[in-house]
């Protein structure tokens, strides 16, 4: 059997770490193309300039527009090229990050989170969007980032709900991860680089995977809500630091190399409702978690279990908590249609899917969330 695992080459994460990023920077050379929102620059401008200084080393500011599409892509690598820079740092969130992937393109990448929101900074893959913010297409790299570099402070200072999103896409790691095992699904791990270029390779996840995958749930339930209490008031204590390792770490790799399945795919499909669009990915993934344990008839202790968990922090528990306050049995059977598009990670099930089971599960999930916070269950 075939098995792969992917990760990054260096982590790094604590308190004013930014202002080691220059060391990072000139294990390369003397000049860094800098991508970042330029709000998230200006957050964190004072730091910026004194490792620039301490290392003497060069930011070359990109103008990022915000997009992580192929024009803006194209524009980034030429402006390195004629800059001379030698690595590339993603720093801020998703976009910026995707953004620096497809630049880099596998090669000296730095990524800087100033949020724990995903687990998407330490893969080898990223999100195309076309200029006007359309899906466009998956891109998966040679390798996955150099260096993952995390200013704790920096992501304590950032409004809580960005961390308990990322707690929200982290509690599906170890549920999927765990179909994946069960279905010999393969994994991310195994794609190929390019814009999906060429058939890709099946690959298993790795026992270590699970591992991890299993160890990021562990840890939200042990720490997850110390963690929300310290970010609410904007201070790094163990459980925060543990959180962030989870949200951005464990789930990173257990999601790359244990694999997806229902609750990222009807995450996908609970997109088509124009409610949920005001909600953060974690948010709508948390749910898609409750609607994968009613799609596999989990024990209720399991599912309570989650539920608690998703109380405690703020996770959504039903439909309404992300937007959508009334459904019809057909817009359901459209969400469960769009999740079970052939190259959607719902297959990974292990057993065998149809869009009416799905959409049978979505109602039962919104149903058991609205009992349990009604005090039924």
């Amino acid at each position: 059997m075939r098995k792969a695992l992917i990760c990054p080459t260096k982590y790094v994460q604590g308190e004013d770490e930014l202002l080691n990023l220059g060391y990072f920077v000139q294990t390369y050379g003397k000049s860094a193309l800098l991508i970042a929102h330029p709000d998230d620059v200006k957050r964190v401008k004072a730091q910026l300039d004194e490792t620039e200084k301490n290392f003497n080393i060069t930011f070359v500011e990109s103008g990022f527009g915000g997009q992580c599409s192929r024009q803006e892509v194209a524009r980034l690598q030429e402006l390195a090229k004629e800059k001379n820079c030698d690595c590339t740092i993603g720093l801020g969130g998703g976009k910026a990050i995707d953004t620096a992937k497809c630049v880099a393109e596998g090669d000296n990448l730095i990524i800087v989170p100033t949020i724990a929101a995903t687990d998407a900074p330490t893969s080898h893959s990223a999100v195309l969007y076309t200029p006007d913010g359309a899906f466009d297409d998956y891109a998966y790299f040679k390798q996955s980032p150099s260096v993952i570099l995390i200013d704790t402070q920096v992501v304590a200072n950032a409004p809580t709900r960005f961390l308990v999103s990322g707690m929200g896409d982290a509690l599906s790691t170890y549920f999927e991860a765990r179909a994946n095992v069960q279905s010999f699904t393969k994994v991310n791990a195994g794609l190929p680089c390019g814009f999906r270029e060429g058939k890709c390779p099946e690959a298993k996840g790795t026992n270590a995977a699970f591992v991890l995958a299993k160890a990021c749930y562990e840890s939200l339930m042990e720490d997850g809500v110390k963690a929300k209490m310290a970010s609410d008031m904007n201070v790094v204590t163990p459980a925060l630091e543990n959180i962030i390792e989870t949200n951005i770490f464990l789930s990173g790799l257990g999601f790359e190399s244990g694999g997806l399945a229902a609750a990222h795919a009807i995450h996908d499909g609970l997109t088509i409702l124009e409610g949920t669009h005001g909600y953060f990915h974690g948010e709508k993934v948390a749910f898609g978690t409750l609607c994968q344990l009613a799609l596999e008839n989990a024990p209720m202790e399991e599912i309570i279990e989650v539920l608690d968990f998703c109380d405690a922090i703020g996770l959504p528990m039903c439909l309404e908590d992300i937007g959508v306050s009334t459904v019809s049995d057909e817009e359901l059977l459209e969400v469960a249609e769009k999740a079970c598009i052939p190259e959607e990670s719902i297959y990974a099930m292990p057993f065998p899917i149809t869009v009416e089971s799905v959409a049978a599960s979505i109602k039962t999930a919104d149903e058991i969330g609205k009992k349990y916070k009604a005090g039924l269950l």
